[in-house]
């Protein structure tokens, strides 16, 4: 959310930026703040004129009564009576104002930074770098529940008897490997200095309202019925909650925390064949990482926490990319985002594994997550997010980057530790021959 001085001072800058991310049908909601803010203020400086003038005139009332004028006293009663009522009908009007200013704030989208590109989708985002030698291999790789299947690891129709669609079982090699992927995620983010925590999986709805937007929490989010409780779609949620209303001494500063947890998502629509399996799901775990720090320092941070992800790929062999989100494909509250993509054997393409964020003040602003700084000074704090590692999903970029033509599954040496040691999988079954061994 952005500050309604700024909104008020630089209402141009603020529609140009609603243009730039193809959200036209927003550009009126710039002027109704205005205005609204306007009444606002005139109300509050009112109010205040109304009080001082209340105040002021009440003293008249005893120094009345003691000279005996009692007429005068009660003339003046009668101006403070007025006085009141004018002030009862504008603290009224105040909040209904300040309601109507901040249900359109909330959906007028940040300032994204200068060097975004500029686009009305995701087709339109811009490769910056890729990172290692993406192989096709010389026999066809399958399916990545097929490879899943090959082991006995994956059973989707139990999964859903028991819970419908979007849900899975993991089972014996492939669910250690799950497992053994969080677990090296946990200690790499550790190595890397960062605090590892494993955050509560549920919000209540004041964090929801200061964690993303409105469009997201209606995509995203599972209401826990009858309670002020929501299931978290990503550990970031939680964990830039725990600052709520806090003032952070500056020389804390930045937290780098990590953190472990399951995920829900609805993931509404309908979705592809490379979409379904365990590639988009309603539950998953995930290795998050999170930033509170300074304004100034966030754009360095924004590029390290990329940089992590890409580090942990390429450390256990899978070929990975950086893809800039272009102005449409931003949500609401981001100044500036990247997506990490693996490489698949299988499409021939990369897809996503990864996003890293930076929200500069946004979410800071709704939640009131300020900084004090050395000069006694209190300033709004800047948070970023990015996805280490979330499997399963990455789990399929694992499995077809280190598929054999036997059907085993090398495991590279930073993850055997993690395996028992184990540097193959061995199948059940050829899932590239697709018969029983």
């Amino acid at each position: 959310m952005l500050d309604i001085k700024f909104v008020r001072e630089n209402p141009e800058l603020v529609k140009e930026n609603i243009k730039k991310k193809f959200q036209d049908e927003k550009l009126p909601l710039v002027d109704e703040v205005i205005k609204y803010d306007a009444e606002a203020r005139k109300c509050q400086q009112e109010a205040d004129d109304l009080r001082a003038k209340k105040n002021s005139v009440s003293k008249q009332i005893g120094a009345l009564m003691a000279q005996g004028k009692k007429e005068e006293a009660e003339q003046v009663k009668a101006e403070v009576s007025q006085y009141s009522d004018r002030l009862k009908e504008l603290e009224e009007l105040q909040p209904k104002l300040n309601e109507e200013i901040t249900k359109r704030m909330m959906v007028i989208p940040n300032i994204i930074d200068p060097s975004v590109p500029i686009g009305p989708d995701d087709t339109h985002n811009v490769e910056n770098q890729r990172y290692g030698e993406p192989v096709v291999p010389a026999f066809e790789v399958p399916y990545h529940t097929d490879i899943m299947e090959s082991f006995g690891g994956v059973d989707m129709d139990a999964a859903g008897r028991v819970a419908g669609n979007g849900f899975y079982y993991l089972v014996g090699d492939i669910a250690r490997l799950h497992s053994a992927v969080l677990s090296y995620a946990r200690d790499f983010m550790i190595n890397r200095g960062f605090t590892y925590v494993i955050p509560p999986y549920m919000i209540r709805s004041k964090v929801v309202d200061g964690v993303m937007s409105f469009a997201e929490m209606d995509a995203m989010m599972y209401k826990i019925e009858g309670e002020d409780l929501y299931l978290i779609g990503t550990s970031e949620h939680s964990m830039i909650g725990r600052f709520i209303d806090q003032i952070l001494p500056a020389d804390t500063l930045p937290l780098t925390l990590t953190s472990y947890s399951p995920c829900f998502r609805k993931e509404k629509g309908s979705h592809g064949l490379e979409e379904r399996g365990v590639y988009r799901i309603h539950q998953f775990e995930k290795q998050e990482m999170i930033v509170v720090c300074e304004p100034e320092e966030s754009m360095n941070w924004y590029e390290k926490l990329w940089q992590n992800t890409v580090d942990f790929f390429r450390s256990m062999d899978i070929p990975v990319r950086t893809l800039e989100c272009c102005s449409g494909d931003l949500a609401d509250l981001k100044v500036k985002s990247c997506d990490v993509e693996a490489w698949s054997p299988r499409q021939k393409k990369y897809f996503e594994v990864g996003s890293c964020s930076n929200l500069g003040d946004a979410q800071a602003r709704r939640l009131k997550i300020r900084i004090k700084g050395k000069d006694g000074k209190i300033h709004l704090a800047h948070t970023l997010n990015n996805t280490c590692v979330a499997p399963p999903r990455m789990l399929i970029a694992f499995l077809e980057n280190h598929l054999q033509a036997d059907g085993s599954v090398t495991i590279p040496e930073v993850l055997q530790p993690y395996m028992g040691g184990a540097k193959v999988l061995t199948p059940k079954w050829n899932s590239i021959e697709g018969k029983k061994k």
